[in-house]
């Protein structure tokens, strides 16, 4: 005969583990943010199944938990114009530290069209954007947000009205630059569409050890292709202060159009250092490829060099070294310099007490012929 209180302890185990179960649900055709208000406190999986269309007038508000896994199922799906798409509501630092251990899975949806964003994270760890197409957000299409080890993968952005990609630190009550950063976040595989409007393509703000591999910036042309920045107050009429911020990457760039103000903007501290390898730029360009601020830039594998391309940078002293790229990409004999211009790079712009150029820091290297 089975011992009773043994049989109630495993019923008892049994019914914890029960209450502990992920579950899955489908979302209901009709308006995505009042089913996501109402969201049953177990759910770990969303299938967007039930209709082939979903819309959302207003905000889609993601839940406080450890992980939530949201798949598209190649749904389409309509937000308001006032929409933020998938987003938090992140109220102040305390609440977003609290939250930053869960992370969420957004995959696999056709379209997600309209809104002021499409999808808005805030305050995780470990997310993930997967196989996305976002359409005519008119600020940002995917914007993060203390958002660490984020990863966005095959995301296609098409005419952003502003911005189409933005890592950013936090900007709600009691965050900073330096404690909120979206540190070690990977773009990868992601194409950015230009409209008219569009300012820039990607956008990097305080957020150290971020990586983009192949990506693809096209369409109309746009202010930037790169916004890179760590200065913590957002003025760039000086070199980047934010002392956290150590390094950037960047690998197998494919840009398609002419950039406006800069392909590449790069302010970045004096001891970050910025790995820009691999980029092409199919066809000429009227802006500088690279606009120089601050941080110790390398430039490597770049194998295809047009003579409209320059390097413009705004202090005296850049800190860039250039290897095993074409061998137009140099700074000219020392005959042909002076106090503006060597070879490809230009003193423009210059911060105030900028006025001689000098390559006191600057390394040209491995020339490809």
């Amino acid at each position: 005969m089975k011992d009773p209180g043994i049989c109630a302890a495993c019923l008892l185990v049994a019914l914890s583990a029960g209450s502990l179960a992920a579950k899955e649900y489908v979302v209901p055709a009709g308006d995505v943010g009042r089913y996501f208000a109402r969201l049953p406190a177990d759910a770990t999986y969303l299938s967007f199944s039930d209709a082939a269309t979903y819309t959302s007038n207003g905000d889609i508000v993601l839940p406080a938990v450890p992980l939530l896994v949201i798949d598209g199922k190649g749904c389409k799906l309509q937000l308001g114009p006032g929409s933020n798409g998938f987003t938090s509501d992140i109220t102040d630092q305390k609440q977003a530290t609290a939250r930053v251990t869960g992370r969420v899975v957004i995959r696999d949806f056709a379209m997600i069209q309209g809104g002021r964003k499409a999808i808005d994270l805030q305050a995780t760890l470990g997310s993930e954007v997967r196989n996305v197409k976002l359409v005519g957000q008119t600020e940002a299409a995917i914007d993060l947000r203390f958002c660490l080890m984020a990863r966005l993968e095959h995301v296609f952005v098409t005419n952003p009205m502003a911005r189409g990609i933005v890592v950013r630190n936090g900007d709600w009550p009691g965050a900073t630059a330096f404690n909120s950063q979206s540190n070690s976040t990977v773009l990868e595989q992601c194409r950015v569409y230009a409209a008219k409007t569009t300012t820039d393509a990607y956008t990097v703000l305080n957020s150290g050890g971020v990586c983009m591999n192949a990506c693809v910036s096209e369409g109309a042309p746009c202010d930037h292709d790169l916004f890179l920045s760590a200065t913590t107050d957002g003025d760039e009429s000086r070199p980047a202060g934010n002392t956290v911020v150590k390094s950037f990457s960047l690998s197998d760039l494919h840009v398609e159009h002419a950039a406006r103000l800069a392909s590449i903007y790069v302010n970045m501290p004096s001891k970050a250092a910025v790995s820009l390898k691999n980029i092409y730029w199919n066809g000429p360009q009227t802006a500088p490829v690279v606009l120089y601020t601050m941080g110790q830039l390398h430039l490597s594998d770049i194998g295809w060099w047009h003579d409209s391309f320059r390097i413009v940078t705004r202090i005296s002293a850049p800190r860039i070294v250039v290897d095993r790229c074409h061998s137009g990409l140099s700074v000219g004999e020392r005959t042909e310099r002076n106090d503006r211009r060597a070879g490809v790079l230009r003193l423009d712009d210059a911060l105030p007490g900028n006025t001689q150029l000098k390559l006191t820091y600057v390394v040209v290297r491995d020339k490809a012929m």
